[in-house]
């Protein structure tokens, strides 16, 4: 036995010894069609399972409180064969009681640590950090109280065409958080290879040598100067057929005949087919499984392919493949810039014409390339009350929302800028819980909670006339302070409700005033919020230029779309959509899931032009340029998502696709062609 596989093997027998400390879950019952094997496992002490089915696993029973002072739930685990599976937990209470659910993922071929972490039961976070080749769990359903929790499930969720192999040892309770795995075992070997790409699997079009990506890139390089948009494109990529106003200088939205458009600085109607993450973006996050990759970039000529931490993943690391393979082809000095001329003239070859968030917008900027840009608020002074929603009655908010809106002084003046997105899918929306009653479960004492007893102290005049309404026992003194305890009674929500809908007024008219203050120029393009919004939050939404969602269905519901503009008289935009399939070398699909990159193309036709004929929609953004990596990105998600993969190849059938629906989206708009309608068949869905 060789050095490195001796020391593997003492680590991961280390390991599970350490998860082994606790007591077993108990004895469980099958749920489904779950199937028991015999025989050796990769992972000491663990067991052989297969699911032919979502739904399949374990049911377990036990006493009330028998997770009660206990901090983590805990298996061993590896996930045998090529493609995702996602497993959920469920801690129920009494047969119809409150549910809570714990998702995650898994790369195959990987043993990794399952941690379900108790203290999170409050739903305090939506998420927990990645480690190795467990990915992006996350919390939903109800927050439960472990005194009541009596029974787990432990079933698969979501599952690709063929039946799921997995082991894993006993689950186990345990007083504290096991450490985590740092030499997992890998049964096949690396995952990836020198390029980025998967080794569990094979596609036609994969790279094979470096000389053939070389010869790709340099050939993108040449042929950029040579692309551009169509005739019937104006400078900005408006529709020169259709002048709506006389030019403003700046991009504006204008309602004409019951439809709405964008303007472009010139006048020109435009409606906006954007690609999301344009910046060079494959990371595949490796901390705990260096042991994976056939190649790591070497220091200094890679250096900027490599990341060690960030703001919110101290101990992280990551390797970004497609700027190793960018350098490789291009050199390491000016490679950036000659990637941003490849891809811009990509996007135009493409026919986008909106450079959409989270990408590298600075180079669409100098390019005069129409672009979005992505805000965040933080609220370093404030504080947060639930998740990642602020105090927004404390002292110090408008000073937050003045130093988050600072950041759009540099593109004030920069006609090609299209607008913001104050944020991206805030993870309170996330909740099956209103702002206000998470706020009382988990912000003991601020700001906000005083406003929400002066606010009730506006309709009950004493203790007794609140604990009436409510049908329980409270004093005003309990509002104020305290982590609540116990459940808040059915007759405490409209209260609730409409305090909720005062935080998010207050929320995002702050931010949308302190950003107009600081660009007076531009579109407010909203917080891409998922659906549609409930109606008590309307009202805080009024201060945006455009509504913005995130839409992963077959086609965007007209139904949604209009009952937004009912409630909001404003149009509609979609910030991320996608569809992926399993045949070119990723474990995940992404939400939307395929047969094959043909039917990619099919299915951008029909949800863009279906998009583009709604009167109250102004743009698609697609998510995102390029494949996320096989070893699964800061969170996990590992998709076939792109219109390019890690090695710069495009995806020629979505390619075509997207050409044809591009040239004809302003026709299909104005009502003078018949939106592509034919539509592929969508398979169950395979994401995290």
């Amino acid at each position: 036995m060789d050095r490195r596989k001796f020391l593997t093997i003492s680590a991961i027998t280390a390991a599970t010894a350490a998860a082994a400390d606790g007591s077993k879950l108990g004895v469980w019952k099958t749920l489904g069609k779950l199937g028991e094997e015999d025989g050796a496992t990769p992972v000491d002490g663990a067991k052989w399972y297969s699911a032919e089915a979502a739904g399949d696993g374990m049911a377990f029973e036990f006493k009330p409180g028998t997770l009660l002072r206990q901090r983590c739930l805990a298996a061993d685990m590896l996930l045998d064969g090529r493609e995702l599976a996602v497993f959920q937990i469920t801690l129920g209470e009494g047969a119809k009681g409150r549910e809570l659910t714990f998702r995650f993922g898994a790369l195959n071929q990987c043993s990794f640590r399952m941690r379900l972490d108790l203290a999170l039961v409050d739903q305090s976070q939506w998420m927990s950090d990645r480690d190795g080749a467990f990915l992006k769990p996350t919390f939903g359903g109800d927050r439960v109280d472990l005194a009541k929790v009596d029974r787990l499930a432990f079933t698969i969720l979501r599952k690709g065409p063929q039946p799921v192999r997995w082991c894993m040892t006993d689950l186990r309770i345990l007083p504290n958080l096991p450490p985590k795995l740092t030499e997992p075992v890998l049964p096949k070997g690396v995952l990836l290879d020198e390029f980025g790409q998967s080794v569990l699997l094979e596609w036609p079009a994969k790279t094979r040598t470096a000389e053939e990506l070389k010869a790709r890139i340099k050939g993108q390089l040449d042929a950029a100067p040579g692309q551009s948009w169509p005739e019937g494109f104006s400078k900005w990529g408006g529709w020169k057929a259709r002048k709506l106003t006389e030019p403003t200088g700046w991009f504006r939205t204008k309602q004409q005949d019951g439809r709405w458009w964008l303007v472009d600085p010139d006048g020109y109607a435009f409606w906006s087919a954007g690609i999301d993450c344009v910046r060079v973006d494959v990371d595949a996050r490796v901390d705990g499984i260096q042991a994976a990759l056939k190649w790591l970039p070497e220091l200094p000529e890679y250096a900027d392919a490599v990341r060690n931490g960030d703001r919110q993943r101290s101990g992280s690391k990551t390797v970004n493949y497609l700027a190793a393979n960018m350098i490789r082809a291009l050199g390491r000095e000016g490679w950036r810039d000659k990637w941003a001329r490849i891809t811009l003239a990509e996007l135009k070859r493409l026919r986008f014409n909106t450079v959409g968030n989270w990408s590298e917008w600075e180079f669409a900027a100098k390019a005069a390339f129409p672009y979005v840009r992505p805000m965040s608020f933080r609220g370093t002074r404030c504080g947060m009350v639930y998740r990642d929603f602020p105090d927004v009655f404390h002292a110090a908010f408008e000073q937050d929302a003045a130093e988050y809106a600072a950041e759009l002084k540099s593109t004030a003046n920069d006609p090609a800028l299209i607008g913001y997105f104050l944020m991206n899918e805030p993870t309170w929306a996330f909740s099956s819980e209103l702002p206000a009653v998470g706020m009382l479960y988990n912000a003991s004492i601020c700001a906000t909670r005083q406003e929400l007893v002066r606010f009730l102290r506006g309709k009950y005049d004493s203790d007794a006339a609140i604990s009436k309404a409510w049908n329980t026992a409270v004093v005003f003194d309990k509002v104020a302070q305290g982590k609540w305890q116990g459940v808040l009674p059915p007759e405490a929500m409209p209260d609730l409700r409409a305090f909720s809908a005062v935080m998010v007024e207050r929320y995002f008219q702050t931010i949308s005033k302190a950003c107009r203050q600081v660009d007076p120029n531009h579109l407010n393009l909203g917080m891409r919020w998922q659906g549609v919004p409930e109606d008590w939050a309307v009202p805080g939404m009024k201060s945006f230029d455009v509504f913005s969602m995130n839409c992963y269905q077959e086609k965007v519901p007209a139904e949604t779309v209009n009952k937004i503009h009912s409630l909001v008289k404003m149009p509609v935009m979609v910030g991320e959509w996608h569809f992926g399939a399993l045949d070119v070398g990723l474990p995940a699909s992404g939400i939307g899931h395929l047969k094959n990159q043909e039917d990619r193309g099919k299915a951008y036709r029909y949800y863009l032009e279906d998009a583009a004929a709604q009167p109250n929609c102004v743009g698609v953004h697609w998510f995102t340029l390029y494949d996320e990596s096989a070893l699964g990105r800061f969170d996990g998600e590992n998709y076939n998502i792109g219109f390019l993969d890690v090695c710069n190849r495009a995806y020629e059938e979505l390619g075509r696709a997207a050409i044809s629906s591009h040239e004809r989206m302003y026709t299909v708009a104005a009502g003078q062609d018949k939106p592509f309608a034919d539509a592929p068949r969508h398979l169950p869905k395979l994401f995290l």
